[in-house]
């Protein structure tokens, strides 16, 4: 064992779900073998190199486990991966959950001081990295950093191309014989996963899932947008390595025996293409990836294919037009999905119709228990106390999804989690009469106009209305008079893109106050994307701070 990462949920309602049949109450890779067993042939994994049998795949993560063991990587060690979307990445999660392994994915693309500073506070003793993808030679650039990083013992290469001096072959390791191996059969409640989220922190945040919580409530997730109980074939826009992405090794193969289709790197053409070769069930994505995908459609890359099931959206809210719009290309529903790492999940399901009804912010669906509780905590109260029904207040989740900790950050776990077990995730929300969960905002994610409260997300809700406006992303800027001014970062729909005093006269058609319309606006064609697939706020930021600054005279103060 490396890094300590103590369950903060209480031990007897971790067992009552498993009990209760609401966890699987078996480790992923386990998981996995009886879905191998139940149906050896059935298709894996869909990607760049064709397609892998849950019998192939199974031969290989034999393997790579039995080579990995060969190496000292015991239960409870961490080992990085960072590997784009491919068998290579699937492979690797499931031969560390066979480990009793506690795996750290990050997406390709990180760079390297994000990546030693992951490595270095979980205290991961070996990591798998890609020798090279579109330009970034992740496995050398890892070695070359070995020496700051005391547990890493091992960086282990993986393909196309010679695996740099000093690391070893994942292709070597694959070769191992796999006879020999017996899987570790860790205790379902253990650590399995470590999911990466900037969230708001300095540094990016980790948390600690156990195979009970990843199988168990990010299961129940999807088997909810499964009415038939056929197994799933989920078309994975985002990467494997992001926290959306553990919906893929863990839920849609382990839990449910289903397919992995992936992109070992995102085009929208590429995405359409992919809908109409491999007939996905679920396509998984964020909101720009959807507004590309609809954009390039529009532009005439329509290949045809059969409507999927859901088209599920998470990352941040999609509006309605867009989501409209996706509902009609698409010929399915648009899922609404409200999530994130720190462990709370709720949806707006498979209704051909969007939530509707008055009230703040957006629709996000009914609360699953069986997935996570949900409750609205009164804000700036020192101990968690529920607030009325119809008042805003921080969003609190505690159920099977529910993390084990923060990796390494006490502090985090101090500010997040309390004595009980509820995560406090710093959302704003409120739960109406009907039950529905809206989401209005975020407590930290605020821009602080002299002296005054703006939230972004408010903002961004009532701009996506727009008819020129596609897509659409509010930051601060700093300001030498007001501290902060909002920048409204605008994707125009077509080739007019709105002006400044045309957005602010359309909040105020809806009703925003003054003070919270947008004083800057930056017009790009797309927006630079993280390597999580998200809009990346902060080069956004840095370019409007960068742009020239309007009149100061004519800004109202």
């Amino acid at each position: 064992m490396t890094v300590a990462l103590n369950d903060l949920l209480p031990a007897e309602l971790r067992r009552a779900w498993a009990v209760d049949g609401t966890c699987p109450d078996l480790d992923l890779y386990s998981l996995y073998r009886a879905r191998q067993i139940a149906d050896p042939h059935r298709t894996a994994v869909v990607d760049a190199k064709g397609k892998l049998c849950y019998t192939a795949l199974d031969r290989k993560v034999r393997c790579l486990a039995a080579g990995l063991s060969g190496l000292g990587i015991r239960a409870g060690d961490v080992v990085g991966t960072q590997l784009p979307n491919g068998r290579d990445a699937v492979i690797a999660d499931l031969a560390l959950a066979a480990l009793g392994a506690v795996a750290l994915p990050f997406p390709v693309g990180r760079g390297r001081a994000e990546a030693a500073s992951l490595l270095r506070r979980a205290e991961a003793v070996a990591v798998v990295a890609a020798t090279e993808h579109r330009g970034h030679r992740h496995a050398a650039d890892l070695l070359e950093l070995a020496a700051e990083l005391p547990a890493l013992r091992t960086v282990v290469a993986a393909g196309p191309g010679p695996a740099p001096e000093g690391t070893v072959a994942l292709s070597a390791l694959l070769r191992t014989g796999p006879a020999a191996f017996v899987p570790a059969r860790p205790d379902p409640d253990s650590a399995a996963r470590i999911l990466v989220s900037s969230g708001s922190e300095a540094e990016p945040k980790m948390v600690a899932y156990s195979h009970n919580a990843l199988a168990g409530g990010r299961g129940n997730f999807l088997a909810s947008l499964m009415p038939d109980g056929q197994p799933p074939r989920c078309l994975f826009l985002v990467p494997l390595a992001s926290a959306f992405g553990s919906n893929g090794t863990a839920v849609t193969l382990a839990r449910h025996g289903g397919t992995l289709v992936v992109l070992d790197h995102f085009t929208p053409e590429a995405a359409l293409d992919a809908l109409a070769a491999h007939e996905p069930t679920h396509v998984l994505g964020v909101p720009t990836m959807v507004r590309m995908l609809l954009d390039r459609w529009a532009e005439g890359h329509r290949p045809r294919f059969a409507p999927p099931r859901a088209v599920v959206v998470g990352g941040s809210p999609l509006d309605e037009a867009t989501a409209a719009e996706a509902r009609r290309v698409f010929g399915c529903p648009v899922v609404n999905l409200y999530g994130s790492a720190d462990g709370v999940n709720c949806h707006t399901g498979l209704s051909d119709e969007p939530l509707r009804g008055d009230g703040p912010g957006i629709p996000a669906g009914h609360p699953d228990p069986r997935v996570a509780d949900i409750r609205i905590a009164e804000t700036g109260a020192p101990e968690l106390r529920e607030a009325p029904r119809g008042r805003v207040g921080e969003i609190v989740a505690r159920g099977p999804m529910t993390p084990l900790c923060y990796v390494a950050a006490p502090d985090l776990d101090a500010r997040y989690r309390t004595a009980d077990g509820w995560v406090r995730t710093g959302d704003l929300g409120v739960i109406g009469e009907d039950g529905t969960l809206r989401i209005v905002g975020r407590l930290k994610d605020v821009v602080i106009r002299g002296g005054a409260n703006i939230s972004p997300a408010e903002v961004e809700i009532e701009l996506a209305a727009h008819p020129l406006v596609r897509d659409v992303v509010c930051v601060g800027v700093p300001d030498a008079l007001m501290g902060e001014r909002l920048a409204a970062c605008v994707v125009p729909r077509g080739t007019a893109a709105p002006a400044l005093r045309e957005l602010c006269a359309h909040l105020e058609a809806r009703g925003l106050e003054r003070r919270k319309h947008p004083e800057r606006l930056l017009v790009v064609a797309e927006f630079p994307l993280t390597p999580a697939g998200k809009p990346d706020r902060a080069l956004l930021r840095e370019r409007c701070a960068a742009a020239p600054a309007p009149d100061p005279l004519a800004q109202a103060v």
